[in-house]
């Protein structure tokens, strides 16, 4: 069967804002301002992107969004950040980073390249391998059925081995416990 293509949403709307983050976290406990921070951006968009309903859960923050705004930990989140929202056809928002800082750059870049080897890997990986014939059916029960008999008989073999070393173990602490009667009735006998 052919598999169904994936169709990817259109944008309808791209636009650049400055988000004022401050006005939303000074409402909340200090421990609490970075995700306000957050549910203030969402709720800034909702409004500015023409949201039906408002719905929050229709915007999708970008990673790179997220992780700058909490940069300076829960409690000192930025004040305003500028950031660039897509709408597309399906009713989902889509919130980036506008100006991303050279380091995460570099590190995105290293991310993608990475992918891009392993993906070239696998392609030669498998166009090298060979296409093997399919055994039949018989030779792979028989090659099954050897298999559960070995691990059975190991199972066993195992379960002896640990029978045999708790009877070993019960005999050694049974002399153990009388002997040590034997001095104890010796020392209640010398002490009198």
């Amino acid at each position: 069967m052919a598999k169904p293509k994936k169709i990817e949403p259109k944008v309808e709307l791209e636009r650049e804002y400055i988000v004022p983050l401050r006005k939303g976290w000074l409402k909340v406990p200090e421990y609490k301002r970075a995700n306000k921070a957050l549910k203030t951006l969402k709720e800034f968009i909702a409004k500015h992107m023409k949201i039906y309903d408002r719905d929050l859960r229709k915007i999708k923050v970008d990673n790179l969004l997220n992780n700058e705004i909490r940069f300076k930990g829960m409690r000192k989140p930025l004040s305003k950040i500028k950031v660039k929202a897509k709408r597309f056809d399906d009713g989902i928002v889509r919130v980036e980073l506008v100006n991303i800082p050279t380091h995460v750059k570099f590190e995105k870049l290293r991310e993608e390249k990475k992918k891009t080897e392993l993906e070239k890997k696998t392609k030669a990986k498998a166009v090298a391998q060979p296409v093997e014939k399919p055994e039949s059916v018989e030779e792979k029960t028989e090659e099954s059925e050897e298999t559960k008999e070995k691990e059975q008989a190991s199972k066993e073999e195992s379960m002896k081995y640990s029978e045999k070393q708790t009877k070993e173990m019960k005999s050694i602490s049974t002399e153990k416990q009388s002997s040590k009667g034997v001095e104890t009735m010796k020392k209640g006998s010398l002490s009198r």
